[in-house]
């Protein structure tokens, strides 16, 4: 892939000098947690999402099929296929290290997956942590598993996705979902995923990346927070050692630039070694879930045409992308 845009470098360069010292500094502080809560929600004011969609809030109960958790969030579909049957569904799993974060800040990203889709797309409000450590994430993102089951929308045209700590809890749904006997899903889209969240790999390998916003210490700072006092026993959370038998095809994107990238080359390996079908995309120079910015980096609306092809494919449907004025 040809160099970084003069735009990605420009807001990269920014965010280096701007965000990244407020990040690094904030997580293992219940006043820095909430403060960044409060921050990232009012960034996502900024960041528009498409007209083009309609978003609905989920408030339901348990599922009658199963599951003892509720299912909030949001369900976000585009306007030309509203009243339409629904062909499948995106479980989208937002990121923000396990502890900040909401639909709310992902929108441009998962509105445009339900337009260049044409599949409707929950967004769940799982819980987070320091209040709601692991395994609590995991139980509500199986919830909503459920809950796109339990309307009768086939597993085969379901695709899990979801960046950074998303990323990983899509990952461990998957597990999740054969150790518990659930229909597969048709794909996993994985965005700049966390994988290992003791953070070993990006620490030993930190010094090769130029991440302009996170780095590995940071990061694992805010891993301590999401296992709490039961530490990285849980082996659903190690998902480099896990057997990955009879996954569905897997896309993995990660930035160039970014801490996390050997992550995500690990969990490749990983997966194909175990046989299943994986495509790493490295996008060069690239930051930490850069498809964000899908409307302002040509870098990322590319990635982001890339990971609906995918979507499309794998879940066997044809969408019909509107260009958002």
């Amino acid at each position: 892939m040809d160099g970084p845009s003069v735009r990605s470098r420009a807001i990269s360069n920014a965010l280096r000098l701007g965000v990244r010292p407020f990040l690094n500094y904030l997580p293992g502080h219940a006043t820095g947690i909430r403060t960044a809560r409060s921050t990232m929600d009012a960034a996502a004011l900024l960041l528009r999402h498409s007209p083009h969609v309609r978003v609905d809030s989920v408030d339901d109960p348990p599922p009658k099929d199963g599951g003892d958790r509720p299912v909030k969030g949001e369900w976000i579909i585009s306007r030309e296929v509203t009243g339409k049957k629904t062909r499948g569904a995106v479980l989208y799993l937002h990121g923000g290290g396990y502890i900040f974060c909401s639909p709310r800040t992902h929108r441009p990203i998962t509105s445009r997956l339900a337009l260049d889709t044409g599949l409707p797309v929950l967004v769940p409000r799982y819980r987070l942590a320091p209040e709601h450590q692991f395994p609590a994430p995991l139980e509500d993102a199986v919830a909503a598993y459920r809950w796109l089951l339990a309307r009768r929308i086939p597993a085969s045209r379901i695709v899990l996705a979801g960046d950074s700590a998303g990323g990983h809890l899509s990952a461990v749904l998957a597990g999740e979902i054969c150790r518990l006997g659930l229909p597969n899903p048709a794909g996993l889209v994985l965005f700049s995923p966390w994988v290992d969240l003791t953070c070993e790999l990006s620490i030993r390998t930190q010094h090769l990346a130029h991440d302009p916003y996170i780095s590995a210490s940071s990061v694992r700072r805010v891993a301590r927070l999401v296992v709490g006092p039961a530490g990285f026993d849980d082996p659903r959370l190690a998902l480099l050692s896990c057997a990955w038998t009879d996954m569905p095809p897997v896309l993995i994107q990660v930035g160039g630039a970014e801490v996390l990238r050997a992550e995500a080359e690990a969990f490749a390996d990983a997966l194909e070694s175990a046989g299943a079908d994986c495509q790493l995309q490295v996008w060069n120079g690239q930051m930490h879930v850069f498809q964000i910015l899908n409307r302002v980096l040509p870098e990322a609306d590319a990635a982001m045409d890339d990971a609906a092809r995918f979507v499309r494919t794998v879940t066997r449907t044809s969408g019909k992308r509107t260009r958002a004025a």
